[in-house]
């Protein structure tokens, strides 16, 4: 496989091969990644849809004491994440190619601590003519519902899962969460001060019956284009959400 590129997160920290042609991870990973905060060396966790890879990579490098699975549908991204991980020495980090609207998967229910996602964003938006793409960014006969409903599968008792998606997508997550997971957090990202914002960062918990808060703003950009600090801290140094100053 020679159609890939090699970059670099978290300040050229991690490596990352990516396809030339085809889905590439955005900052959108980096910022997931920064949800999970003080892992227990025992926990592990699960990356559903891992796409490149970017989500598990910064969490392997963060905590190399725990164990990282990621799932993934596109053989070709399977295949370059576990070159990447192999190519960071991250022992602790392996992938498997599967399809979660299957019955049979590689990994098994109600094995892991934390479950970490990026859904498809859509069921509407025109499809890209780049199938990769399209199958990273469209639902395929499977709804947000019940992507998160075998996130939740996947989860221990109590255990926790974390996600990226559109702010519109707010209610029909809430709603999926419903009695299966509480002490939902809603963390909304704006890319700029008097921008609405486009993307939240949720946080949920299996099984628990505690109540729903929306978390203080985090801009991305500073008026003249920059990151700001707090960004900066997450993308360069890979800190999370929950240590820095927002």
């Amino acid at each position: 496989m020679n159609d890939y590129t090699e970059n670099h997160l978290l300040n050229k920290k991690v490596r990352i091969l990516q396809p030339v042609d085809g889905y590439r991870a955005s900052s959108d990973a980096v910022f997931l990644s920064a949800l999970i905060d003080n892992l227990k060396p025992q926990e592990k966790v699960l990356d559903v849809g891992s796409g490149t890879g970017a989500v598990s990579l910064c969490l392997a490098y963060r905590y190399p004491k725990n164990q990282i699975a990621g799932l993934e549908i596109q053989p070709q991204l399977a295949e370059l994440s576990t070159q990447s991980a192999a190519e960071n020495g991250f022992d602790n980090l392996c992938y498997y190619q599967a399809d979660i609207r299957q019955k049979k998967l590689p990994l098994k229910p109600c094995s892991f601590d934390c479950v970490i996602t990026n859904p498809p964003y859509s069921e509407h938006d025109q499809p890209s003519p780049n199938l990769s793409k399209a199958t990273a960014h469209n639902h395929n006969d499977f709804t947000l519902a019940d992507w998160l409903k075998f996130c939740l599968k996947m989860l221990k008792p109590f255990g926790r899962i974390y996600l990226i998606h559109r702010a519109e997508a707010v209610n029909e997550i809430l709603s999926t969460f419903g009695k299966r997971a509480g002490g939902v957090k809603i963390l909304p990202l704006y890319s700029k001060p008097g921008q609405n914002a486009k993307r939240v960062l949720v946080c949920a918990q299996k099984d628990s019956r505690a109540p729903t808060c929306i978390l203080p703003p985090f801009y991305v950009y500073q008026p003249d284009g920059k990151y700001t600090a707090a960004a900066d801290k997450i993308l360069r140094d890979g800190k999370s959400f929950f240590v820095i100053d927002i």
